[in-house]
């Protein structure tokens, strides 16, 4: 007779020991990921900073009250100290309006984006004189976004000087209108999805094969075909709009040209590394393309500054186009935001205007 078995359990089946053990390799996958997030953004989220529907305006702003490591918002959804209302008498606000690249998330404090450290430096330059900002840059913001922005949230916060920085995100959004046209980029291709918003390793994943596969593509993609001026024309009317606001709003304003990594002499493989997140957001383009766009639009900040008399700070290449200064395509590292902040500061510090409402 055949003896019992040792015991009377029997063994569990080899698809449910594979399938718990994938299980669990995703559990500690997911919270390496998470842990690794914390520590390098003060934040388990796919995003730096936790986002906001503002019914006043419908505009999507940063939540307010809210800090995530060295991101902090004050109660009004704005990336500055908290205000005083009313406006002390003789105080002097200034106002930023622009999207991420003033908005500044890749800061390793609240201290270095760059709209701080300028007025820093102009209380510096004028110890005397008594002044505040509004930092009302938002990711993703163009002109479209910052003149509704301007309109309905730092309008109220009584701002002397208003300073304007965009480029990319009008850049892109009117290539991509001109590439969709010609079936040249799906605007429904989303870089997450419904697992993304809750399993932060799957929304990673997803985004860098998604990177990797634009980047794969970009040898025999077709590309678009365009002539910057005619892309610009509407950025320069969207433009136009947003200083007339400004100048109603502000006796001083300010605008400045858009400075990023991508540059003409560089080699071609140092162009491509320059330009990669350019080119994530604009496939359609090629090197050339997203380097004519820029300077296109570069071009169209000095013709509309000429034409409507606003303070000019041009320099955008003295900061160098380099890993050091820039930790992507257009997003400045803590050097870049200096040199970000000097160039501003060297031609706004002794500008007529601006010395002129010191004066009053």
């Amino acid at each position: 007779m055949d003896a019992p078995p040792a015991s009377g359990r029997r063994r569990p089946r080899r698809w449910v020991v594979s399938l718990t053990a994938f299980l669990i390799s995703l559990l500690l996958l997911e919270g390496l990921v998470r842990v690794r997030q914390w520590m390098k953004y003060g934040t388990m989220e796919a995003s730096f900073y936790s986002r906001f529907e503002d019914p006043s305006s419908g505009l999507t702003i940063p939540e307010p009250g809210n800090t995530i490591g060295p991101i902090t918002i004050d109660s009004r959804g704005f990336r500055s100290p908290e205000l005083e209302h009313p406006k002390p008498k003789g105080r002097i606000r200034i106002g930023f309006l622009g999207g991420s690249t003033s908005f500044c998330a890749e800061a390793s404090a609240q201290e270095n984006i760059w709209p701080y450290l300028l007025v820093e430096k102009l209380r510096e330059r004028d110890p005397e004189a008594d002044l505040d900002f509004v930092n009302g840059a938002s990711a993703g913001y163009s002109t479209v976004e910052s003149l509704t922005n301007l309109e309905k949230r730092v309008a109220p916060q009584e701002p002397d000087v208003l300073l304007i920085y965009h480029g990319t995100n009008d850049l892109t959004h009117d290539t991509r209108v001109l590439a969709t046209a010609e079936g040249l980029f799906n605007p429904e291709a989303k870089e997450t999805d419904t697992l993304g918003k809750y399993w932060l390793s799957w929304y990673l994943l997803k985004k860098n094969l998604l990177f990797r596969a634009r980047q794969e593509g970009a040898q025999d993609q077709q590309r678009l075909q365009y002539d910057p001026e005619t892309a610009s024309r509407y950025f320069q009317e969207r433009l136009k709009r947003l200083i007339r606001e400004a100048k109603r709003v502000a006796p001083v304003v300010v605008l400045i040209t858009f400075s990023q990594r991508l540059r003409a002499e560089q080699s071609p493989e140092v162009q491509r590394e320059s330009c990669s997140s350019s080119l994530y957001y604009m496939p359609y383009l090629d090197v050339d393309g997203v380097l004519a766009g820029f300077e296109e639009y570069n071009r169209v900040m000095r013709e509309v500054a000429r034409d409507t008399g606003v303070i000019l700070v041009e320099g955008e290449n003295d900061i160098p186009g380099d890993s050091v200064h820039f930790n992507d395509s257009v997003h400045f590292t803590d050097e870049g935001l200096a040199l970000q902040a000097q160039r501003v500061f060297a031609v706004l510090a002794e500008a007529p205007a601006y010395r002129a409402l010191l004066s009053r």
